[in-house]
């Protein structure tokens, strides 16, 4: 029984547009409402999409960037307080931290696109 939870758990790293495709799914049954099932999906997957590019960068440079992934989501938490400090004149953090992961989901989607992408084109060349 772990070793089939553990390798869910892998496969959803692996591939996070399951997870997504999932929790959408899910959601949409549960709450009829297509837009809230996008959201739901998209808060709950970015997770998995961050350890999806942390892992994908391990596999294609043998190094792991974990501190910058760390770094790069702490600044853009400070540059998203910040900015909604100035527009609103007071700081709501669960908006701040609304925006803030969903832009997280945004990037780190991008970049796990990116890296798959180029990790197939390195593998293919290397063997040519």
């Amino acid at each position: 029984m772990l070793s089939i939870i553990s390798s869910l758990i892998a496969t959803f790293i692996t591939v996070p547009i399951l997870v997504y495709i999932l929790i959408f799914v899910i959601s949409k049954l549960l709450t009829k409402n297509h837009r809230r099932a996008v959201q739901f999906a998209l808060d709950y997957s970015t997770v998995f999409f961050i350890l999806s590019v942390h892992f994908l960068v391990l596999v294609i440079w043998e190094k792991s960037f974990l501190w910058a992934i760390f770094i790069f989501l702490f600044t853009c938490a400070i540059i998203f307080v910040i900015i909604n400090w100035k527009l609103k004149g007071e700081i709501v953090f669960s908006r701040c931290f609304k925006g803030f992961w969903r832009f997280c989901f945004l990037v780190f989607f991008i970049a796990y696109l990116a890296l798959t992408i180029f990790g197939l084109f390195q593998k293919i060349t290397s063997h040519l």
